[in-house]
């Protein structure tokens, strides 16, 4: 599995459209974080954009009256359940036989953190539909994985999270030897580091693009609140001391940069409940010549951003508020996923 860094060929999108995620005025508001988005990254890369049936041409009309560069942005009809494509898409892997192809993708089975959203049998199905329409191999694996729950560094370290990949309510059929053996041959998994657990309000039960990402081969980005009394502290502090102690699968360790935490209580409680927001400014995208990073506060925003300045110098940055989108409980990591072999 290539790091997010390595050049893609696009970046898909959900149009989001779920009354259930988004109630009310908060669908307007999402859109209006989407076409921000779109703005931004159809000037880097094209856009595969999946758009629900009866909702095309309102879409189509919205990004006319943008003047987005449209040859840049691909929509596509399909009946997406909602905007999380990071866990649900195709994830691609390169096969190194280029007589076959560049690229394959591998197709795991997606059940919304553990069947807490139904439906989604056709989120589902989104790396079978990319598959067919772009003519790419694909293989089936037999396991539910988000790509949320995974991190690489493209050179096979993966970092993961135990409340995750081991939680039954995703593969109750197997145990941490057989997904390590699973992620090792489907994705070239050399070496799988094992955090603990994920930030308080997080439905996907603790997602690593929350907590820990690569930002090179042997350097990772982290976060952990300035207040001591956080109710994230104790976990992300557990997490960091991990990351300390790790290494490679040369035994070589890892530079580790740590970023704050923002705020996480909302005003409003979320659709489930929560008092509190999987809010971080590690859910940040990679794509060609930009990342597109996560802004929470005012106060914080241009120091946050000078910071991913200094990790991404031959790259723009250029951050988002997503305040409105992490009440849904995602952000822009979330939101995207990288596609190869178009």
């Amino acid at each position: 599995m290539p790091a997010e860094w390595h050049p893609h060929s696009a970046t898909l999108l959900h149009w989001p459209s779920n009354r259930e995620t988004w109630p009310g005025e908060r669908l307007a508001a999402v859109e209006s974080i989407y076409l921000e988005l779109i703005e931004i990254l159809h000037r880097y890369e094209p856009i595969v954009l999946l758009v629900s049936p009866g909702k095309t041409d309102y879409v189509e009309e919205i990004l006319q009256l943008s003047r987005f560069e449209r040859s840049e942005i691909h929509v596509l009809t399909y009946p997406v359940d909602d905007v999380w494509v990071r866990d649900c898409g195709p994830i691609f892997v390169e096969t190194g036989e280029k007589a076959i192809s560049d690229y394959v993708i591998t197709d795991w089975e997606y059940n919304a953190w553990g069947g807490k959203y139904p439906p989604y049998d056709s989120d589902n199905k989104v790396p079978s539909f990319i598959a067919r329409k772009f003519q790419i191999p694909h293989m089936q694996t037999g396991m539910v994985l988000e790509g949320g729950a995974i991190e690489t560094n493209g050179k096979g370290v993966f970092l993961t999270t135990k409340s995750v990949l081991l939680n039954p309510n995703r593969n109750s059929n197997l145990d941490k030897t057989q997904i390590e053996r699973k992620l090792h041959d489907y994705l070239g998994a050399e070496k799988i580091i094992w955090l603990s657990k994920g930030l308080a309000g997080d439905d996907t039960d603790g997602h690593i693009d929350d907590l820990a990402r690569f930002i090179g081969e042997r350097k990772i980005l982290t976060t952990l609140p300035e207040n001591q009394n956080d109710i994230n502290y104790p976990v992300l502090f557990e997490n960091l001391q991990i990351l300390k102690e790790a290494t490679d699968q040369e035994g070589n360790s890892f530079e580790i940069e740590v970023l704050p935490q923002p705020q996480t209580i909302t005003h409003e409680a979320t659709i489930d409940g929560s008092v509190h927001v999987p809010a971080t400014y590690l859910n940040f995208y990679i794509a060609n010549g930009v990342v597109l990073v996560p802004i929470y506060d005012e106060a914080n925003d241009e120091a946050i951003l000078n910071k991913f300045r200094e990790y991404f110098p031959d790259r723009d940055i250029c951050g988002i508020s997503c305040s409105d989108l992490v009440w849904g409980q995602g952000s822009i990591h979330c939101i995207t996923q990288q596609l190869y072999g178009l």
